[in-house]
């Protein structure tokens, strides 16, 4: 699943592309993907022109001219592409975007989870629950004292799934999550509670850091996320942990194992992120 760095790099290669340009016309493959009717949706873009392009958590939004925002996740296996009109379209793509220059932004996504949602922009809280999100990562107002106090509000959780829940941060998921706790060694079974100062700290501090660094790198390719130009990510280089299942610590040289927490998997060293 694309997560915060995956979803910035479309976001800023969508802000260098496609501001000011004019949708013209839409195709909808798919109508469960959208939340109105192919007619309506497609009657509500028609001539507007993209005024701004954001992101909350996983969430694209395009805020449009006449007062209405797109609201766009990629869930599981969505992805999100620039292109010329001309390109062949391939399976899976399921929304089409037609732009005055020439290209396209095209919505593709193999297990159809993902969603196009058209609201007005006054709506768009509400609809997309952005209220519901905990802090941006790596914004200045995340600091390690708003870290510390939202760990001591959740002191009985296992760190590895609260890093994931979104309503605690907002943008991590299960690859970020691994490396993080990887460079704190921390084990991803660790009670919040028990965290000790230096840990806590750690964990902050190597948020900031591998976030900064995978959208650096364009995010993190280890199954179906490209950028907007059909890229792949190039921090998939730099994992510790994430993946590496009987691959050698990087630190230590203890192969790196893997654990089920719930549904997902957690990749941890048994040496240096002891529980």
């Amino acid at each position: 699943m694309p997560e915060l760095p995956e979803v910035e790099t479309i976001k800023r290669g969508l802000e260098k592309k496609v501001i000011g340009k004019k949708i013209t016309g839409a195709t909808v493959n798919l109508p469960k993907i959208i939340n109105r009717s192919p007619a309506e949706f497609t009657r509500l873009l028609k001539n507007t022109i993209i005024k701004k392009v954001a992101r909350r958590a996983k969430i694209l939004m395009l805020t449009l001219s006449n007062g209405h925002t797109l609201g766009i996740h990629l869930k599981i296996s969505g992805r999100l592409l620039y292109l010329k009109k001309n390109s062949p379209v391939e399976k899976h793509t399921h929304v089409i975007f037609d732009l005055n220059n020439g290209h396209q932004i095209r919505f593709w996504d193999l297990r159809r989870f993902g969603y196009v949602k058209l609201m007005r922009s006054e709506e768009a809280v509400k609809e997309l629950k952005l209220d519901e999100f905990g802090p941006e990562p790596l914004t200045k107002e995340f600091t390690l004292d708003i870290f510390k106090n939202l760990l001591n509000q959740r002191k009985n959780s296992r760190i590895k799934p609260l890093l994931m829940d979104q309503g605690f941060v907002a943008g991590i998921g299960n690859i970020y999550a691994d490396e993080i706790l990887f460079y704190a060694r921390v084990h991803p079974l660790r009670p919040a509670g028990e965290l000790s100062a230096r840990e806590t700290k750690d964990i902050f501090n190597g948020t900031k850091k591998i976030l900064t660094t995978a959208v650096q790198k364009k995010g993190t390719t280890v199954d179906l996320y490209v950028d907007l130009s059909g890229r792949a990510g190039n921090y998939v280089n730099y994992l510790k942990a994430y993946g590496c299942e009987d691959k050698p610590c990087v630190r230590c040289g203890a192969r790196i194992q893997r654990i089920k927490i719930g549904s997902r998997s957690a990749h941890f060293c048994p040496r240096c992120q002891k529980q």
